[in-house]
């Protein structure tokens, strides 16, 4: 099979999308303002209280609301314009970090309403985080989904080294009620700059948000996230590598000050460093983050940061240590953007904002078992802490080796099924049968759309579909093919990817309930993909006209048209179809700033610890 070269978009092409460079901004100059409040929090209760426990609870206060809406903010957040979301919550958090700088001026109630504080703005953020993630995908390409991440991160962390180092020295020269300020007109910015981004709607949630919606909804997010292997695997990858942050986040402040003898300012300076070292690594990232599969960037982040962390637990002084940790930061790049793109890419749009919040759910529970783990720094000594927590990562590192969907093993095969799977004419041989109603409720048990469909409707879907067994190792559609059919799988599991010179990239798997070919089949364009049967398969092949007709139903339209755009972002720029076919009131539904995407071959304008 003879595949053309693309050349690789440009590292800074993403820039070229006018609502990623806003939101680029607003994180560099919020995240920013967000430093100067965690370690102005951080200096103020050492100072007060001189202990790590204390230190560990103003970190912790800030896990704990995602335990209590976490989940539920993910819920919102799949309901609702998620560009509203960010704009409402910097507002919000604006006010409760100006309130800041008033309450720790009052001695009487300082400590317990930072606390209080902390923790109101931390659940606020619960619904920033998941949204912000969310829209991600929707400004940048697959090609490009990388970079976005990385640049991202760069905003974050290199605007995290300016805000931690602008802490230490507030800390240590005027007032810390200044970081309070300050932070509180960043948030008002990225406001402001949120607010000229295009739209990005959501469809109008089919139900109403009673409880019974809502534990559903939250049982699909929690069953796409345990369901898929490959995010599956990232959840248990990052519950030894999460512990291991959670201590490393408390330990480092007395560590820094009981065995280094480093004052407040050189503490700041190492926050901070380390965040320069890690906008080097998502540099790196920009423009070397294809040379080699995410999982495997994960191993390499993990492997380096273990090892710098090791080598900073046994350090004896500050310049020494300010190197480490620069080399650690470094290192978690590669870490970070990789699990962050196979997130992204895993998950599909409707449900981003659920599998996102259960994630960071996971994220700080685990975080706050590290935090609380870190108070026996006050009886046990340090360095074994800090040394413990970095050996933790070699076992995530090991465990990603082997996890299902991330080894590399789970790699070629995906790749090597693809590759050697029987050609697509050997499909014309398979007998067919006519779909018949029972047919139809199997489709609609795994969609429910589908059941707003009535009988007749559901009879003129059926009357020229057709059911296809299809046995393992066949090609179902292969890319380049002109057809006009789409396929609903009933039974098994399918392999899809996008062919290029190395192989196969957006590798992604089907199982029951998912539906494929669309894009064709609306667009008239050729197949962008090749999709495999892994096992053998039962499809329902369902032509164009069929489609197009149950896309006068809402639900429907909403459902496939979602999952088309999102396919076309993963298809190189200069193979996207026009979108010739579907009807007017559909294309309506395409047109965002998304759409000069889909429509043109022209490029429209952190968890991290």
């Amino acid at each position: 099979m003879s595949v053309a070269s693309v050349p690789a978009p440009s590292m800074f092409a993403v820039f070229r999308r006018r609502d990623f460079s806003l939101l680029w901004l607003a994180q560099l100059i919020s995240t920013a303002g967000s430093a100067l409040t965690d370690l102005a929090a951080g200096i103020y209760v050492y100072r007060a209280t001189e202990s790590a426990l204390a230190v560990g609870l103003t970190l912790m206060v800030t896990a704990i609301p995602s335990l209590i809406i976490g989940l539920l903010a993910g819920v919102f957040v799949d309901r609702h314009d998620r560009k509203k979301i960010l704009i409402a919550t910097c507002l919000i958090q604006a006010v409760i970090v100006a309130t800041l700088a008033f309450v720790i001026g009052i001695e009487a109630i300082a400590l317990p309403g930072l606390y209080a504080l902390l923790f109101l703005n931390a659940g606020v953020k619960q619904f920033f985080d998941p949204a912000h993630d969310s829209l991600i995908p929707e400004m940048a390409s697959d090609e490009e989904l990388a970079g976005a991440n990385s640049f991202l991160s760069i905003a974050s962390f290199g605007s995290t080294a300016i805000g931690f180092a602008a802490a230490g020295l507030l800390a240590s020269t005027v007032d810390l009620t200044w970081a309070f300020i300050i932070d509180a007109g960043s948030f008002v910015v990225c406001a402001g700059l949120i607010a000229l981004m295009g739209r990005y709607p959501m469809p109008k949630p089919e139900d109403e948000a009673s409880v019974a919606v809502i534990v559903a909804n939250l049982r699909s997010g929690m069953g796409t996230l345990f369901g898929t292997p490959v995010l599956r695997s990232l959840f248990l990858v990052g519950a030894f590598m999460f512990f291991s942050f959670g201590l490393w986040n408390v330990l480092l402040l007395p560590f820094s000050i009981r065995e280094l003898g480093a004052t407040e300012f050189e503490y700041g300076l190492q926050e901070g460093l380390t965040s320069v070292g890690f906008v080097l690594g998502s540099f790196f990232m920009a423009r070397f983050s294809s040379r080699l599969p995410e999982p495997l960037w994960i191993v390499v982040g993990l492997v380096g940061m273990g090892a710098a962390g090791i080598l900073y637990g046994l350090s004896t002084s500050v310049p020494v240590a300010i190197v480490l940790v620069m080399i650690s930061g470094f290192f978690n790049s590669p870490s970070s953007v990789a699990r962050q793109v196979l997130l992204q890419r895993n998950t599909p749009r409707e449900m981003r904002g659920r599998v996102f919040s259960a994630f960071y759910v996971m994220r700080d529970i685990i975080f706050l078992i590290g935090m609380a783990g870190a108070g026996l720094a006050d009886v046990v000594d340090i360095r074994v802490l800090i040394i413990a927590a970095s050996c933790l990562l070699f076992v995530s590192a090991g465990f990603t080796l082997v996890a299902p969907g991330l080894s590399l093993a789970s790699i070629r095969a995906a790749s090597d099924r693809l590759r050697d799977a029987e050609a697509a004419p050997v499909l014309d041989a398979i007998p067919l049968r006519p779909a018949t109603v029972p047919d139809f409720g199997r489709v609609a048990l795994r969609l429910p759309s589908f059941s707003r469909l009535s009988a007749e409707q559901r009879d003129e879907f059926l009357r020229d579909a057709k059911i296809r067994q299809v046995p393992a190792g066949t090609r179902v559609v292969e890319h380049g093919d002109v057809a006009s059919s789409a396929y609903f799988i009933l039974e098994g599991n399918a392999t899809a990817g996008i062919p290029d010179e190395d192989g196969y990239r957006g590798l992604s798997t089907m199982e029951i309930g998912d539906f494929f070919g669309e894009i064709a089949a609306l667009t008239g364009s050729p197949r962008t993909a090749d999709v495999v049967a892994d096992t053998d398969l039962t499809v329902m092949e369902v032509p164009a006209e069929a489609l197009r007709a149950v896309m006068t139903v809402p639900e429907i339209r909403k459902l496939v048209l979602s999952t088309l755009t999102s396919r076309l972002l993963k298809t190189e720029a200069a193979d996207l179809p026009r979108l010739a076919g579907i009807d007017q009131e559909s294309l309506r539904d395409l047109r965002t700033p998304r759409r000069i995407v889909v429509a043109s071959a022209e490029p429209a304008a952190s968890d991290a610890p």
